[in-house]
């Protein structure tokens, strides 16, 4: 015995697959085509148990879940067990157009917006944000080769907007003193032949931070284009270095960071224009959306839907560990 297909067969499988938020919408309102949808997502070659990957289960169509044959705990599962909308109260119907909504809105959508556009409260979307940031999280990045871009930026709230006591906190010197550093590699003309970029927060700027992240991420041999920074002063000895020196000019032929310069700016729109703020401890979420966005920018809306879709097996985050009340569990 095999998985039961839940679907009436009377019934055409699928409608045209959307691509406009609207559609998108019209689309998961069906119960059974976001079943449908996320079974052909998890299981394309035939519904498995989660717990032992047997294939001897069965349909319980009247709570939409399955049965496994085998005697074990937890013979009963749901579509969602095992992805990042395990244990959800929310339906399907929300949580698609949700993903829909958080990778195609090119300025982000914040969790005010996403509850009132769902109709749930604002904390349940806050939650649910951060879930589908954690989708389109990429544990794994193919190395930068060719024309590399790297610089450097720092996130947080300018000074003279702060209360005097908040500035007196938090502001103890110049420059980047309070805010989050932030190193971003822009990889010219990437495999699809446009820019991708890589961004993550680190604790400093020094040399002995940023080389090390270069030299993990760029392939030996590459051009590299900075800026003046002597924290990237090493790099002559496996790359072809070349400097933009900005208290002259902005851009030398080739030489130039224009590229990451232009993501910064799409970066702090969003933080600034529709998130307004961001804590420090959820910053590397808020740059892996943005990130995601720009290396889909090229496809269609519908194509970069379901290149996130396809992020969200395998990964959980709960609410304490976005509170920080609970250490979220080591990679294996």
């Amino acid at each position: 015995m095999g998985y039961t297909s839940p679907m009436d067969t009377s019934k055409p499988t699928y409608r045209a697959f959307p691509n406009t938020l609207l559609a998108a919408v019209t689309y998961f309102a069906d119960a059974d085509v976001c079943l449908q949808f996320m079974i052909d997502l998890r299981w394309p070659h035939g519904v498995t148990c989660p717990t032992c990957g047997s294939t001897e289960v069965t349909f319980l169509p009247a709570r939409k879940l399955w049965q496994c044959k085998t005697k074990h705990p937890r013979r009963q599962f749901s579509v969602k067990v095992g992805t990042i909308f395990e244990d959800s109260p929310l339906g399907l119907d929300k949580w698609l157009p949700a993903l829909w909504m958080v990778v195609n809105c090119k300025n982000g959508i914040s969790s005010y917006e996403m509850s009132r556009a769902l109709g749930i409260t604002q904390k349940s979307a806050w939650f649910m944000d951060h879930r589908l940031r954690l989708a389109v999280q990429n544990g794994t990045f193919e190395p930068m080769f060719g024309e590399v871009e790297v610089d450097e930026t720092f996130i947080g709230g300018a000074a003279r907007f702060m209360h005097e006591d908040k500035r007196a906190e938090k502001i103890t010197g110049t420059g980047g003193a309070g805010k989050t550093a932030v190193m971003g590699l822009l990889e010219r003309h990437g495999p699809d032949g446009h820019s991708r970029v890589k961004a993550k927060v680190v604790p400093n700027v020094k040399r002995k931070t940023m080389s090390p992240e270069i030299r993990q991420t760029v392939t030996k041999g590459s051009e590299v284009f900075t800026d003046s920074l002597p924290s990237y002063n090493d790099l002559s000895d496996a790359y072809t270095h070349l400097v933009i020196n900005h208290a002259e000019r902005y851009v030398d032929g080739k030489i130039h960071t224009n590229g990451m310069e232009n993501f910064w700016s799409l970066l702090k729109r969003s933080i600034k224009g529709t998130y307004v703020s961001v804590e420090p401890f959820h910053l590397f979420r808020y740059l892996d959306e943005q990130s995601f966005r720009f290396n889909t920018r090229k496809v269609s809306d519908g194509a970069r839907f379901l290149l996130a879709a396809a992020g969200i097996i395998g990964k959980r985050v709960t609410y304490k560990e976005l509170i920080g009340k609970e250490e979220a569990p080591c990679a294996a």
